[in-house]
């Protein structure tokens, strides 16, 4: 297994005047423009007397400087400790304590909510808006800071090149990042990863999600969140593939805009965003009277699906390869629709103590309904005693697994087995082929009166395919199984239902979906919800939330 620190020095003097991470509509660096700003900041982390294993802390939105931040303070063997920028403030300083972080790269708007004081470790401050030095509490790293230029150019008075780009690689068991999967203050979850985990989700990635320079990519994800940084900037930079950040979360019209422009290779995303293309441009189409009799022909059914599919590519651009979703199951009405229209898209699986990925299909091998075969370089197994019809806890076990939790030993005993599989937490199945399929978190079991157990999940798929649903949340209340659920307002306006229509809608739904539903788990009530459901930065629904 080839060290990513070595395929980042190849790639970047292979690429060394392409664009490599970019604002849209914004900054651009190219691989040389990256790799001599890593190289000013491992002068800088000199000086300021950063030793390797130190930590230093990332809290901004996504944006190139992010990256930028990351690559330099990952090089130095400095560990990285990325945070969401959307925790609270007494979260995001919780967390530097927690971890000891001696710096911080963070958004000017963030710093001025932060009191340096409950950061004792804190050394420096520097902006990711221009890179410049917001806090620091020794004088000589400021004058250091201050005099960087120079210092670059006297160790350097020919140039830096891409034969002065060197890395070391002789730390695969090292610490590489701390990533909190929590902003919560007490005991936090601080996910330890090794470089090698890195390097085995970046190799299998590239073997298997194939991506080539001079192609783009727009990063979505929050990178603090292990999904877009391993998928959506790692792996794509390492193979030479321009990274666009858009920043904020965007609205739809400027999502597809900056799809259209950027034209990315590959499109990672969450089952909600694809649920809702398909509720709002797919469904009302194919359900059209002529569209049904049209798709009845054969032959003539093929050709409208691929119209369909060939549209829905464009939208995003027209270089899709590949539409790949993770963080949640495909409902099943949506996952038909994308076969039947041949929409190449595939479902994976993973958590941020795998790096982030456990299994992935290409979409021409994808099983329908499950989240692929476990990847390469991880030993995956399912605790039941029949593993092919009985549902039991996924396990895992590989040079991908994390290491523990940062300073929190009982969280770590308790996350793996006596023979050192991590606990997932998930349950599912898996067929002789390999194929997983997910069916629920085991904290989220209901185990009904009657002994049966029902995954909310799954009852779940089935109600958010009825009409009107945006989403919902399957809840235990007195043994009788509830559904919550946030209505789509628009659909129901399009639709001209009046008052006395939309108050029948929950009992409606009720109805329609317990005839799709076994005995053991139908529907006692439907309650409506005011607000969306409140989601990670992955857009799982937090349903701890919802009891």
């Amino acid at each position: 297994m080839l060290h990513y620190f070595t395929k980042l020095e190849n790639i970047t003097r292979q690429c060394w005047n392409s664009p490599g991470l970019c604002n849209y509509q914004g900054e651009q660096f190219t691989f040389g423009e990256v790799a001599t700003s890593i190289e000013k900041f491992h002068i800088f982390f000199e000086k300021a007397g950063i030793r390797k294993g130190d930590r230093i802390a990332i809290c901004a939105r996504n944006c190139a400087r992010w990256a930028v931040s990351f690559l330099a303070t990952n090089t130095y063997e400095a560990v990285v400790v990325p945070i969401l920028a959307d925790f609270t403030p007494e979260s995001v300083m919780s967390l530097m304590e927690h971890s000891e972080s001696m710096m911080l790269f963070t958004d000017p708007d963030m710093w001025e909510k932060l009191d340096a004081e409950k950061m004792p470790s804190l050394r420096a401050v520097v902006s990711v808006k221009d890179f410049s030095l917001l806090y620091c509490t020794d004088k000589k790293i400021k004058e250091s800071y201050a005099n960087l230029h120079e210092e670059f150019k006297s160790r350097y008075p020919l140039g830096f090149s891409g034969d002065n780009v060197k890395y070391p690689t002789d730390n695969d068991k090292d610490l590489a990042v701390i990533n909190y999967t929590s902003g919560t203050t007490s005991a936090p979850k601080g996910v330890m990863l090794r470089f090698e985990s890195f390097s085995a989700t970046i190799e299998y990635a590239q073997t298997n999600v194939k991506a080539k320079p001079n192609t783009t990519i727009v990063s979505m994800l929050p990178m603090a969140h292990m999904y877009g940084l391993a998928f959506e900037f790692l792996y794509p930079y390492l193979s030479g593939v321009a990274v666009y950040y858009l920043g904020k979360t965007p609205s739809p019209s400027t999502l597809i805009k900056a799809m259209q422009e950027v034209k990315p290779y590959l499109l990672i995303t969450v089952p909600l965003v694809m649920e809702k293309i398909y509720k709002s441009s797919i469904k009302p189409v194919l359900d059209k009277k002529s569209m049904k009799i049209l798709t009845a022909i054969p032959g003539l059914n093929n050709i409208i699906y691929n119209k369909i599919s060939a549209k829905i590519k464009e939208t995003f651009g027209g270089n899709i390869y590949e539409f790949i979703m993770g963080g949640a199951p495909l409902n099943p009405e949506v996952e038909k629709c994308f076969r039947k229209i041949h929409l190449p898209y595939c479902v994976g699986y993973g958590m941020t103590e795998a790096c982030p990925l456990l299994a992935y299909s290409d979409y021409h091998t994808f099983a329908p309904g499950s989240c692929g075969r476990p990847v390469d370089c991880a030993e995956v197994r399912i605790d039941s005693e029949d593993p092919l019809h009985i549902a039991g806890e996924i396990q895992a076990k590989g040079t991908n697994i994390c290491m523990g939790y940062f300073n929190n030993p009982e969280a770590s005993a308790n996350a793996f087995t006596e023979d050192g599989f991590l606990r997932t937490g998930d349950l599912g199945v898996m067929d002789e082929k390999g194929n997983i399929y997910i069916r629920g978190r085991s904290k989220s079991m209901i185990l009904t009166a009657n002994g049966q157990n029902v995954y909310p999940e799954e009852v779940e798929a089935v109600v958010n395919s009825q009409d009107y649903v945006a989403e919902s949340v399957v809840v235990d209340r007195s043994s009788k199984l509830v559904a919550l659920v946030y209505l789509d307002e628009k659909a129901m306006q399009a639709a001209g239902l009046d008052a006395e229509a939309v108050s029948d809608v929950p009992e409606n739904i009720r109805v329609s979906a317990n005839r799709l539903l076994p005995s053991y788990s139908q529907l006692t009530k439907v309650e409506v919800m005011t607000e969306p459901f409140a989601k990670t930065p992955k857009l799982s629904i937090k349903r701890f939330l919802y009891k």
